[in-house]
Order: structure tokens, then C-alpha cells, then sequence
């Protein structure tokens, strides 16, 4: 069986060793594999796939790693082993993502990226690129960074007063508007002092400096807001200006293009926007806060037919994927940035934003929010545009008002799930929202005390759906009926699988703990089974116990 992957991608390279790869471009290659994603090489494989074996001169991989060692700065050590495949031998490097950057000897800077076709290739890797890689690698703050081109009255007076009355409107840090313009620009370190002199630092100017300021020291910060209905362009601006300024403005958009509906909650009527707020409000500061602003691109908003896109440039910094979004220790890749925002009220406080943009979805029963169209050179949110779920809102609405509070986000997550999935193990919950299988366990038996989720079965078969109240409350007590009636067809397909792997008996012991039912429960569904002479009985009283009948 073939163990080597079909083809290349961004950690996987295939090289030809029929003649005898160059040692300067089998560097070549690593270095620019190690400062991108790292991965694996394979020498002795042709870029199609093909295998055909390496040269004489590289049979010895301790020697193969030791010149990769010795050839790179700082000093790279990688794993490398022979490996039989298809009757040839291969040599396999295993190469680790660098947490810093790492050159060849002779000096050379390479990272690898995909080309249009989507094979891989290696490219120089520019100086001017440098800062963003070490911003992914968290070891450069890009945000925190002195303009020494530019002085403190490059701030804007009016952006200075939209701050403090977002500090004050916004719930922010109180003890901040006690303080005086330079304290505060100090504080919140929109400022760094070189020399006994005060600049402006990138956030400084990111969010009030003045217009012509941001065009000029950091001409990277562009932001859009587009609307468009069917192919038809209804709105296109297009904004280089402090980042508070740009948030108010695209609030106002959100505000004109984000129509509401009302659902009736007992005496009252309560908006449900097409979009959640307060789930925009997290996506745009998250766009504003993590993007890469060493990249010429936008941070865009988008409202078209079929939902809500935000992209920023730059992909998920080092450590962050589609896996682990909403499980992650939260990181950012312009951390002074980020504290600004969090100190002024803007973003969540726990940095936590995410959490809000899955809720944003969730609560109304829409599908959740997507980030599969993320690249390395974005990152791309969409909320798609659906109607909402009414009865499930009113279910999350009255347990929230139950509890007086919010309910957790994997709660959220898990009843979500079960509304689409009908019935799920906790194995499947777990694939479906990237939670750790614990921790689901956990969260789920915490909603079946409450009453909103109810189990079926025991151990590795038990499976968990909405409640009956849940079901009754949305007016759907033939959708409950219907899955309780799965349940039970598939005990008897259950108990017998279970017979089968015991030798071809079963207990009513047995069936208690397998489908976490009463002993008289148990009773009943084997004695179906025994009059449909699946099973039969054998013996009596404590030993009495049923086999695979015969007849079967």
C-alpha cells in the first residue's frame, strides 16, 4: 500500500534523484518549506508522482541531515529516513515549520507558495515580507512599531474626541477618560518615545491619525464597504482613514442594508435582523485587529444575495486553523493594536470576539458562520442569508431568560447541531463543531439535566437529541415521535449486533446498560424479539438469558 501522498501541495514536494539532486537546490527547497509551513520532501519521486528511487549518493540520511544542518542559518534539524516504496528506495525529510527565519548559508531568503494551477513552487523571500513573517510567528509586533517620520500632531483633534466618547458610550476602561491627551496616548501606546522624543506608533495613527497621515506612513490601511443585488452595484466606498472613523461609518452602512423582521414573544415583538449586530460588530474589529498591514490589499465588507462576506488580508496567524477557531487560546497578530481596541470598549474584552460571531448565528438558527474559503492570503468570513428558525430562538430566548444569563457558546454549538442533525453520538457532535470530546460530554449531560437534550443508549452507542419539550414548545411533537421511533427500531438492531459479539446470547443486564433503559424496559423489547423468533429464551430466573434463535 501506498504510504507517499499522489501529489505536491504547500507541505508536500516531490524531487527526481535519478541523476542526482543538487544538494544547493535540495536546500533551496527546505529552507523555503521551513519558513512557510514546513511538511515533507521526497527525493526520489517525480513531480507526477512516480517513483523512481533515489540516487547512490544520498542512501545515508544521517549524512542528508547533517548537510541540511550544516547548509542553513540558524541551524536546521530535520528528520530523514529511507523508505520502501514500490520496491525503490525514498528518501524522506520531515521539515518543521521554523519559529524564526531561517536562510542558507550562501545567504538566501526563500518561502514557497502555490501558483495558479495550485503546484507549489519557491520564491525569494523579500525584505520587506520579513516583518510580516515574524508577526505571524508572534515575534514582532507590527502594530507596536515607531513612525519616526512622523510627531504627535499627526493625531487628529475630532478622532481624539470620538475616542474618549467611544471609551465613555461603549464601556471602556473609565479610568481612562481621567487622563490627559499624552497620558492617554501613552497608556493605550499610540506612542513611543525614542530619544526623549515622542512618535506616533502604527496604532497610534491606525486609529487617530489624521487622513493624510495614514495615506502617507501606512498606505496600506484600505477599507471597503460593498453592497451589491444580483450584479447590480449599489454601493462601492472605498476608505483610507483612522479605523474609528471607518467603524462608525460602516455601523451606519450595516444599519441601512440590514433589514429586520419581528417575532412575537408573548406580548412583545422582538426585531431579528437579517444579519446579527453584534456578530458584524466582532467580524469587522477582528478584520481591523488581526489583518496583515504590510500587505497592499483591503479589509472588504461585502453584502450581497447570498449573505455577508468580511475578508482581511494576511491568513490565520501560526498556531490558528479552521480546526481549532473556537477552541484556541486567543492571539493576535497586531497585539498593541488588539489591546487598544479591547481597553476602548470596540473589541471583546476576553478576546473572545469569535464566540460573538457564532453566537450572532446560532441564536436565530441560521447556518453557521463559514471560514472554509480562507486562504494564506486572507482570511474570509461569511454569514450566510437565511430565514431565521423561529421556534428554536424562542427555545434559546427562554432558557437565556431562565438562566438570567447568556448560555455558553458549546451549549449553543450542541443544540444548534442537534436541531439540524436530528440525533448525534458524541463522537459526531464532536467532528462537527471541533470540540474536544470531553468537553462536549460535559456540556451535552449539563443539557440533559436542564431538559433541553435527551440520551438514548449507553457507552460508545449512546446518542443524544432535543428534548420532547423542546420538540412540543416548537410545535413539532410528530417530529419528536418520529425520531424516538428510530430509536427504537434500531434497539433491536442494537441488541442484536450485541448478541452476535457475546458468543450469540444476551442478558437483560445486558440490555439495560447498552441502551440505558429500565430492567422492565429491557424485558419488553426482548421479548419482541423473542416473539418474533429472533431470539430465544434460555433458562430461567438469575441465569435466564436469551441466544440467536435457530430459526432465524
Amino acid at each position: 500500500m501506498r504510504t507517499i501522498p499522489d501529489k505536491e501541495n504547500l507541505t508536500v514536494e516531490f524531487k527526481s534523484d535519478r541523476t542526482g539532486y543538487s544538494d544547493n537546490d535540495l536546500i533551496d527547497e527546505i529552507v523555503g518549506m521551513t519558513n512557510t509551513k514546513g511538511g515533507d520532501l521526497y527525493l526520489g519521486v517525480e513531480d507526477d508522482g512516480r517513483i523512481t528511487g533515489i540516487h547512490k549518493k544520498h542512501h545515508d540520511p544521517n549524512g542528508a541531515a547533517a548537510l541540511i544542518a550544516n547548509k542553513t542559518v540558524p541551524s536546521l534539524s530535520v528528520r530523514a529516513e529511507l523508505i520502501d516504496e514500490e520496491g525503490k528506495n525514498v528518501l524522506w525529510i520531515r521539515i518543521p515549520m521554523s519559529k524564526t527565519i531561517v536562510a542558507t548559508s550562501d545567504g538566501k531568503l526563500l518561502r514557497r507558495r502555490l501558483k495558479i494551477d495550485g503546484t507549489p513552487e519557491n520564491i525569494p523571500l523579500y525584505p520587506y515580507e520579513i516583518a510580516n513573517r515574524l508577526s505571524e510567528l508572534s515575534l514582532l509586533d507590527y502594530s507596536a512599531q515607531p513612525i519616526t517620520d512622523a510627531c504627535v500632531d499627526d493625531f487628529d483633534p475630532n478622532e481624539r474626541t470620538k475616542l474618549r466618547n467611544i471609551i465613555k458610550f461603549r464601556k471602556g476602561e473609565k479610568n481612562l477618560l481621567e487622563l490627559s491627551d499624552e497620558e492617554l496616548d501613552k497608556a493605550l501606546q499610540f506612542v513611543k518615545e525614542e530619544h526623549g522624543v515622542l512618535y506616533p506608533t502604527i496604532t497610534g495613527l491606525l486609529l487617530i491619525g489624521k487622513k493624510e497621515k495614514i495615506q502617507q506612513f501606512i498606505p496600506t490601511a484600505k477599507e471597503s464597504f460593498q453592497v451589491l443585488v444580483g450584479t447590480q452595484v449599489k454601493l462601492n466606498e472605498e476608505y483610507s482613514e483612522p479605523l474609528l472613523s471607518v467603524f462608525e461609518k460602516f455601523e451606519n452602512y450595516m444599519k441601512a442594508w440590514n433589514p429586520e423582521r419581528e417575532m412575537e414573544y408573548g406580548l412583545f415583538r422582538v426585531p431579528i435582523p437579517e444579519f446579527s449586530e453584534a456578530a458584524f460588530r466582532e467580524g469587522v474589529i477582528n478584520a481591523f485587529c488581526h489583518r496583515d498591514y504590510t500587505i497592499l490589499q483591503s479589509v472588504r465588507v461585502a453584502i450581497e444575495d447570498e449573505g455577508l462576506t468580511i475578508s482581511s488580508p494576511g491568513g490565520f496567524i501560526d498556531g490558528i486553523n479552521l480546526e481549532n477557531l473556537l477552541t484556541v487560546e486567543p492571539r493576535s497578530r497586531n497585539p498593541v493594536l488588539a489591546d487598544a481596541l479591547k481597553r476602548i470598549g470596540l473589541a471583546e474584552k476576553t478576546g473572545r470576539g469569535i464566540d460573538r460571531i457564532y453566537e450572532g448565528s446560532i441564536i436565530y438558527g441560521r447556518p453557521l458562520p463559514d471560514y472554509s474559503e480562507s486562504t494564506t492570503q486572507y482570511v474570509k468570513l461569511f454569514i450566510q442569508r437565511s430565514e431565521p428558525d423561529l421556534p428554536f430562538t424562542k427555545m434559546i430566548s427562554n432558557e437565556e431568560l431562565r438562566l438570567n444569563r447568556s448560555l455558553p457558546i458549546n451549549s449553543l454549538l450542541i443544540l444548534s447541531s442537534l436541531q439540524k442533525m436530528r440525533r448525534a453520538s458524541i463522537h459526531e457532535l464532536s467532528g462537527l463543531i471541533h470540540i474536544n470530546e470531553n468537553r462536549i460530554k460535559s456540556n451535552v449531560e449539563k443539557l440533559v439535566e436542564v431538559g433541553l437534550v435527551e440520551a438514548t443508549g449507553s457507552g460508545k452507542n449512546r446518542e443524544y437529541m432535543l428534548s420532547s419539550s423542546v420538540y412540543n414548545s416548537q410545535g413539532n411533537t410528530a417530529g419528536y415521535v418520529r425520531q424516538t421511533g428510530i430509536s427504537s427500531v434500531r434497539y433491536e438492531e442494537m441488541i442484536m449486533k450485541l448478541a452476535q459479539q457475546q458468543n450469540g446470547q444476551v442478558s437483560r443486564e445486558d440490555v439495560r446498560k447498552l441502551l440505558g433503559v429500565t430492567s422492565s424496559q429491557a424485558y419488553r423489547i426482548l421479548k419482541k424479539l423473542s416473539d418474533n423468533h429472533e431470539l430465544e429464551l434460555n433458562g430461567s430466573g438469575r441465569n435466564a438469558h436469551y441466544i440467536i434463535s435457530k430459526h432465524k
